[in-house]
């Protein structure tokens, strides 16, 4: 049933890294409820983030819906929203009336800024709380720039990783206390944490500012991407020295003259680099995978993402599900006692209304009055 059985979150339906965590939290069993903007009759099996949850569709806008809303959180352990600070207390709706309703209430708020600072309220997306950080600036190479690593360092990482260990960690404090909280989480902040070991590397003067220049960033020759003969590419990790040795002794490189020193020295990257690209590039991926292929020397094919779901690592591992045609990951982490699970696919907006109105005591009637008001949506 999953380690989060019986744990019901309240859900405002929003964009980005809210979505993804809650996503988490309902394959690990808790019942997420979803509250939406507006129903619909169509539920889309694509919409992956949205899997595992139930559906209501209220309109906040009315007295009446946000009455709702504070009755769903009497019942709950956690909201999670994703707004501009200040648009849920406009609502009626923030820490102080949700608390007073449910003093227990862990109350996760989801920002790219946070909810106090010069940036607070203005607008952003991933790219933009990631260029505050420092994270953003290094990715990338000296001729393209800074290359945003998709939305997985901000939106995912900073931001929705984070909430989730919030949140748990606020539900844990609570058996204590007895007392719920907020949980400010702003992406840049995650992001900002995630950076401690270059923080920590820079304090050490082992950190170079200049992109392409430091030992995980690109710039070393044992830890970087090679294009292969046939145009794809392969990744290499050889950090420790003893994996370098095999890299290269497969490779058929002679480094019998190298220290584990010569490997860490900067000034040697670049012609080490050459030698292994132009190694590299004389095959195919598929001959350097073969090759590779159960050794320690750290070398692995850069695959795409239909390409991911078929690698054997991957189906051995069942890391990849289907549901209604949808290939998809599968829930992580594992648990040995409380496996998680993907509970259904998306449903529809607004798909549960009637049922989690039931379950909070509003007669047949009422329900259809409420939804003739416009207060259900």
């Amino acid at each position: 049933m999953g380690p989060l059985h019986g744990i019901r979150i309240i859900e405002l339906a929003g964009i980005g890294p809210a979505p993804f965590a809650c996503m988490l939290l309902a394959d690990m069993g808790a019942e997420v409820i979803r509250v939406e903007r507006h129903s619909s009759e169509n539920s889309n099996p694509a919409d992956v983030m949205a899997r595992g949850r139930k559906s209501i569709a209220l309109n906040l806008k009315s007295p009446e819906g946000v009455e709702i809303l504070l009755e769903l959180t009497e019942g709950a352990s956690i909201l999670i929203e994703g707004f501009r600070p200040g648009v849920m207390e406009k609502m009626g709706l923030g820490p102080e009336q949700c608390l007073q309703r449910n003093p227990q209430l862990i109350y996760g708020r989801m920002t790219g800024w946070g909810q106090h600072g010069q940036l607070a309220k203005t607008a952003g997306h991933d790219i933009n709380y990631m260029a505050i950080t420092g994270a953003l600036d290094a990715i990338g190479t000296q001729e393209s720039g800074p290359i945003p690593p998709l939305n997985l360092v901000g939106d995912i990482g900073g931001g929705a990783l984070y909430l989730v260990m919030g949140v748990l960690a606020a539900l844990y404090e609570r058996q204590s206390s007895n007392r719920g909280q907020v949980v400010d989480a702003a992406i840049s902040d995650g992001v900002i944490s995630m950076m401690s070991m270059m923080q920590g590397f820079t304090a050490m003067g082992i950190w170079n500012m200049e992109r392409e220049n430091n030992m995980l960033d690109g710039g070393a020759h044992f830890y970087g991407s090679y294009a292969c003969k046939d145009g794809k590419w392969v990744a290499i990790g050889a950090i420790e020295f003893k994996f370098f040795r095999e890299l290269m002794q497969k490779l058929d490189i002679d480094i019998t003259h190298m220290s584990d020193a010569d490997q860490m020295d900067n000034k040697q990257w670049p012609q080490l680099k050459a030698k292994i690209a132009a190694r590299i590039s004389g095959e195919n991926q598929q001959h350097w995978q073969d090759l590779f292929e159960g050794t320690d020397a750290c070398l692995t094919p850069i695959l795409n993402l239909q390409e991911s779901a078929g690698h054997p690592h991957n189906q051995d591992r069942q890391a990849y599900i289907e549901r209604d045609g949808i290939v998809q990951s599968a829930p992580a982490p594992r648990f040995s006692l409380t496996p998680s699970v993907v509970k259904h696919s998306p449903v529809a907006q607004g798909k549960d209304t009637s049922a989690i109105m039931q379950g909070l005591g509003y007669s047949a009637t009422k329900i259809d009055d409420l939804k003739k008001s416009g207060a259900l949506t």
